[in-house]
């Protein structure tokens, strides 16, 4: 029988401090949320090395379970990489069985003993996925009856053999997990082939549509915001709320969840005036932007949740940065919401600068990744795609004197912060 207890020498043993946190949205076939693969990495490192950072793997659950997998994860699931020496450890206690998906690679040693250790976990509620699979060996044959999801690399994998192996997988009623998914092209490519999940950027690149316009709900945000940011008066601001129905229900909706953290419920548009002041309500349309489209059908969680996840990082690390400065806080929580604008628009960022009014290092920031949100931005960026950017993410803690482990706090944070924001605002 295996042991899924915690293990107080284990934990001890396991606890390492030094890593970073990738999060990698994974998305269904209506581009909703399903899950993340979380991605660990000991720092400091080089170039990404998948055999010694899954030694290390262990270590790195375990502290991550101990700050709160909730957090990284929400409500969707976590795909892990595991090694045959973590499937053979102790580690399982840690771990939310209905909420992590244990991901082996398809060059594993499958040896008697790990297999018999895969059916004890896979009964006690575990699921597997089988990562880089490039042709239907005796060894991915061996694996198969304990798998769940199959992931195939679009960026490594020749499309005959997607075209051949895709079939294949889902006849034997697998699901198809889609990796490094970068272009709309190839979305619409893995849609064609069956795949039943998508992971890569894909979604946060801009597609720009020349002659563009915004909707009227876009435009109605866009005014509310010059108003907000101008000197009006806070009755003016009032009246154009009022003008727009559902921008008035959804603004109250919004400001009354648990991450504004008011002392009180906030039953009216004057009340949302007087108690969020400025700045905070400016932060609220910016969301409210992201949620638009989705509440006409079109799913943008995932780009709402990572607006709201680079606006709440890079104003947490603002703010442990520089304490002292009052508005630098509100300013990177601007840049990193704004960052993703032109992808939701589909118009180019200096367009977009022409019609919200921003400062010269909010532009120089959005604009070239310049100065010190620059900074913040970039490293946002690079966490965001850790394999492809790890090796960028030291010099810039270094520039910034900032440990990994505040890093990961302020990442932590930053997702339970994001989870939370979602939930109201769709």
């Amino acid at each position: 029988m295996i042991d899924l207890s915690t293990n107080d020498t284990a934990s001890k043993n396991l606890r390492v401090r030094e890593f970073y946190l990738g999060r990698q949205p994974i998305l269904d076939r209506n581009q909703a949320l399903f899950g993340y693969e979380l991605l660990f990495r000991n720092a400091p490192v080089g170039p990404a090395n998948i055999d010694s950072d899954l030694g290390a793997t262990a270590s790195v659950i375990a502290h991550a379970a101990q700050l709160g997998m909730e957090k990284v994860i929400g409500d969707a699931l976590g795909f892990v990489n595991v090694d045959a020496d973590v499937i053979m450890s102790d580690i399982f206690g840690f771990l939310p069985r209905e909420k992590v998906v244990l991901e082996i690679v398809e060059t594993m040693e499958a040896t008697p003993e790990v297999l018999r250790r895969m059916a004890e976990l896979v009964g006690h509620g575990f699921s597997f996925a089988l990562d880089d699979v490039l042709a239907e060996t005796g060894q991915v044959q061996t694996l198969l009856p304990m798998i769940e999801y199959v992931k195939m690399d679009m960026r490594n994998t020749p499309l005959p053999v997607l075209m051949k192996l895709a079939p294949r997988f889902k006849q034997d009623g697998k699901k198809l997990v889609a990796e490094k998914v970068e272009t709309r092209e190839e979305f619409k490519n893995c849609l064609d082939l069956g795949f039943d999940y998508f992971q890569g950027y894909y979604f946060a690149k801009p597609v720009i549509m020349s002659g563009k316009k915004l909707s009227p709900s876009q435009l109605a945000v866009m005014e509310l915001m010059t108003l907000v940011t101008s000197d009006a008066e806070n009755a003016e601001i009032e009246r154009a709320i009022k003008r727009d129905v559902s921008l008035a229900l959804n603004l109250l909706r919004l400001v009354n969840t648990p991450a504004v953290g008011a002392r009180q419920r906030i039953d009216s548009l004057s009340q949302a005036v007087t108690i969020l002041g400025r700045r905070q309500l400016q932060r609220w349309l910016q969301i409210m932007l992201y949620a638009e489209p989705s509440k006409r059908g079109h799913s943008m969680t995932p780009l709402l949740m990572l607006a709201t996840t680079r606006g709440r990082l890079l104003e947490l690390l603002a703010h442990k940065l520089r304490p002292s400065q009052r508005n630098v806080a509100d300013t990177a929580f601007t840049v990193g919401i704004m960052s993703l604008m032109d992808t939701l628009f589909g118009i180019p960022m200096s367009e977009i600068l022409t019609q919200i009014p921003v400062n010269d290092e909010v532009q120089d920031a959005l604009m070239y990744r310049g100065g010190f949100f620059g900074d913040l931005l970039k490293l946002a960026e690079c966490i965001e795609q850790i394999e492809d950017m790890e090796g960028h993410i030291v010099p810039t803690l270094r520039d910034l004197a900032m440990s990994t482990d505040e890093l990961v706090e302020l990442e932590m944070a930053a997702f339970e912060w994001s989870d939370n924001v979602v939930r109201y605002a769709l």
